[in-house]
């Protein structure tokens, strides 16, 4: 698989995915870093010209640089829940913007997610497009596919996580639900929210209060509000435990 941009291939090497890199001009500063990493690695550098990575690139904004990659690995719902001492899960339900879910990835990353869960069909590929956006996260969030949402959530909860929707049009805010337990936070598609099934299956649903003339977040956005309330609750869950209070 080829992934490009100079984040999400410095993360490749680092992870220890990339196969070998192209790139145009190798006394750039930039590049001259992901070279000797690279070269640190025993992953292969090549040059090439401007031309040659648009084209292996598909048009995209490649920065100078091109790599490919060992396929990325899916985990299945067992390995993550048995993986996880108190999960804290994204799901995804019909995100098609290759932008949007490298976004989420990234903030998965960032929040210390467990894992991500997403369906098999009609999403955004896991490709050099959501590989850039998530400016290299996707090397290391885990990622489940899914044949069926729905029933995937009525797993999680067998499983003992709550399953927690955002939709507008919830009464509960996102800081009123305990999220120190086993969470996963269900995020909808660009546009349309959760599918209904999908929002009958969670135990929580919860909305962002808006207070501008902007009625709407960017999914990414509004998961990493929601992600790092979970993450404040339980820093602070944590340091009470210490203290014994």
């Amino acid at each position: 698989m080829v992934i490009y941009g100079i984040n999400p291939v410095i993360e490749a090497l680092r992870a220890g995915r990339a196969t070998s890199v192209d790139v145009d001009d190798p006394t750039r500063p930039r590049l001259r870093a992901l070279i000797q990493l690279a070269e640190a690695s025993g992953v292969a550098v090549q040059r090439r010209t401007g031309v040659q990575l648009t084209r292996s690139s598909r048009g995209r904004l490649h920065q100078g640089v091109v790599a490919n990659v060992a396929p990325f690995r899916t985990h299945t719902l067992d390995e993550l829940l048995k993986g996880a001492a108190l999960p804290l899960f994204v799901v995804v339900d019909g995100i098609e913007d290759p932008q949007n879910l490298g976004a989420v990835l990234r903030t998965a990353d960032a929040a210390g997610v467990d894992g991500v869960i997403r369906q098999s069909r009609r999403v955004a590929r896991l490709d050099g497009a959501t590989a850039k956006a998530s400016a290299g996260a996707v090397m290391y969030v885990p990622v489940v596919q899914v044949v069926n949402i729905a029933r995937t959530l009525d797993t999680l909860k067998a499983s003992g996580v709550w399953t927690v929707g955002l939709d507008e049009r919830a009464s509960y805010q996102y800081d009123q639900v305990d999220l120190t337990l086993p969470t996963a936070v269900v995020l909808g598609a660009e546009g349309k929210g959760l599918r209904r099934l999908v929002r009958e299956r969670c135990d929580w649903l919860i909305s962002i209060p808006m207070v501008g003339h902007v009625t709407s977040l960017n999914v990414s956005v509004a998961a990493g509000i929601v992600l790092f309330e979970a993450v404040r609750q339980r820093l602070v869950n944590q340091s009470r435990s210490r203290s014994g209070a």
